[in-house]
């Protein structure tokens, strides 16, 4: 009879109580596991989304405010001359670079443009509102909008 209590394991019941807590830990740790793994890339779209409406914004300030050969509403993008002109962009399928070629890696981001009299005057001068807003396809989350002002 004393080898008997020497010998003494686990129930069954210990068993399946001991199961059920490691699983249901596990599940924990691997819904954890899969919403860090699903997120990760966020910082590097965001950061390229920036770094795209930063290119745009760039672009559109380096130009004058009035028209230069007095043509407005030049329709291709290498023929843009003015601020106003790029009023209404919109790049749907990625963004482009100045001469019309998409760039490479970047086609899932939506880029709009809009260029708009604020109403404010600085100075003396009218101020012209110019906001960028950068999207992407996969990621409704990220919506990255760059406002700037122009003055004549």
């Amino acid at each position: 009879m004393s080898l008997n209590k020497a010998q003494r394991g686990v129930t069954l019941i210990e068993l399946i109580i001991s199961i059920v807590i490691l699983s249901v830990a596990s599940t924990g740790i691997l819904m954890v596991i899969t919403q860090a793994a699903s997120s990760s890339a966020d910082p590097m779209l965001r950061e390229q989304a920036v770094a795209i409406a930063q290119a745009y914004m760039e672009e559109i300030l380096l130009q004058p405010l009035s028209d230069p050969d007095g043509a407005s509403g030049e329709s291709a993008r290498a023929l843009f001359d003015d601020v106003w002109d790029y009023d209404g962009l919109n790049d749907s399928t990625g963004a482009i670079d100045q001469n019309g070629d998409a760039v490479i890696g970047l086609e899932g981001y939506n880029i709009n443009v809009d260029v708009e009299d604020s109403g404010i005057q600085l100075g003396g001068s009218p101020a012209t509102r110019i906001e960028v807003s950068v999207s992407h396809d996969g990621h409704g989350g990220i919506v990255i909008p760059l406002s700037a002002y122009r003055l004549n």
